[in-house]
């Protein structure tokens, strides 16, 4: 019996819709890309990806790109408000033993690195173009575009991010994102020579960290409760992150809040996050990435299980069997990993907001750490 798709339209091209282009061109299945943003831009500032999502880079064949324009090191260090080193986090060489355990690379960088790859693996991206109707039956999907032109696909992958149209329109029962309580703050800054791998500081309140990106530079997180999801006049987001790093006496944290001005691309985001229950597809039409389990950034793998969904599903669609069989498999692969990023990630938070438990807090991490290890 052959593989079960021959064309396949993948609607998002993020990192998880660029991976499973690629991938789905490996096994010489046809893929047309279509992407809403005529310039195919990513915004943000830097990302942090763990082992887990360096492996995947290196089943992708982009971790040389990944290292030339990223930063990679070995564990993550956990310090109190004054400096003083309280842990470290081991992250396996899960990659390789030539490929560091984690890293952090500028995100608008990241996704240059992958698009390249997309486009030579010969997928036909379509840039300033999404659908406006998506139609199936047994033989395949009918989808209309913005442009007026149409196409007919075996399979349709929505991967369109957190607020996707494809599960509004597929799946319109499915949850809605949930505010989380939290918000996150993100600067980009010159890297100092004595930042050289990840660093996070605990405060009562507040968690700070500092992650390099590239030989040159670094970026900040701090993690902020706020119990609304208000909008934040951006004319003040240089005196709110000055402000939420002056209780941290540890002079590398003061050095950076001295360093912080108008050019340090100073970014908010108010963690959001949704998990929706199986099944993730419809027909001829399933969903990966934030488009059905976005999750918060307390475990830096929201890209990494998004990336992996993509690779999971081109291995199954490659396989013999119909597209339900392909599809169960997939599912079979994917919801625990996923469930438990978001739903772990999601407690980290809350216990932060409460001030709890910091050894369920640390025992959370651990686990979540060990359960990405393994083989996806």
């Amino acid at each position: 019996m052959a593989a079960p798709v021959n064309k396949v339209l993948i609607i998002g091209g993020g990192f998880s819709g660029m991976t499973a282009a690629i991938e789905l061109r490996r096994r010489d299945i046809a893929v047309d890309l279509a992407e809403i943003d005529p310039g195919w831009r990513s915004y943000g500032a830097g990302i942090s990806l763990g082992g887990a999502t360096m492996r995947a880079l290196v089943q992708l064949g982009v971790i040389d790109e990944f290292l030339a324009e990223g930063a990679a090191s070995d564990g993550v260090e956990i310090h109190i408000p004054t400096g003083q080193k309280v842990a470290e986090l081991p992250t396996p060489r899960l990659a390789g033993p030539d490929v560091p355990g984690n890293g952090a690379i500028m995100r608008p960088v990241l996704a240059r690195i992958l698009a390249d790859a997309t486009r030579k693996s010969g997928a036909n991206v379509r840039l300033g173009c999404t659908f406006t109707r998506i139609e199936q039956d047994a033989g395949g999907v009918d989808v209309t575009f913005t442009d007026g032109t149409t196409g007919r696909y075996d399979l349709v992958i929505g991967a369109d991010g957190l607020y996707s149209k494809v599960r509004e329109t597929v799946f319109p029962d499915a949850p809605k994102p949930r505010y989380s309580g939290q918000g996150v703050w993100r600067a980009v800054l010159p890297r100092p020579a004595d930042i050289n791998g990840t660093m996070m500081w605990l405060g009562p309140k507040i968690k700070p960290g500092l992650n390099p990106v590239s030989k040159d530079e670094m970026y900040l997180f701090v993690t902020e409760d706020r119990e609304t999801n208000d909008y934040i006049d951006p004319s003040g987001f240089l005196a709110r992150v000055k402000a939420l790093l002056a209780p941290f006496p540890d002079p590398r944290l003061q050095r950076v809040r001295e360093q912080l001005d108008e050019d340090s691309q100073i970014i908010y985001r108010p963690l959001e996050s949704l998990l929706m229950p199986s099944p993730w597809y419809k027909g001829r039409v399933v969903l990966i990435g934030d488009t059905v389990h976005a999750t918060t950034p307390h475990m830096a793998s929201g890209a990494c299980i998004g990336i992996e969904d993509a690779l999971v599903l081109a291995d199954e669609l490659s396989k013999a069997g119909s597209i339900d069989q392909a599809l169960d498999r997939y599912l079979a692969r994917r919801w625990e990993r996923c469930r438990m990023v978001v739903q772990n990630s999601g407690r980290l938070g809350e216990i932060e907001i409460a001030g709890g438990d910091k050894e369920e807090h640390a025992r959370i991490m651990r686990a979540t750490l060990g359960a990405l290890a393994a083989p996806i």
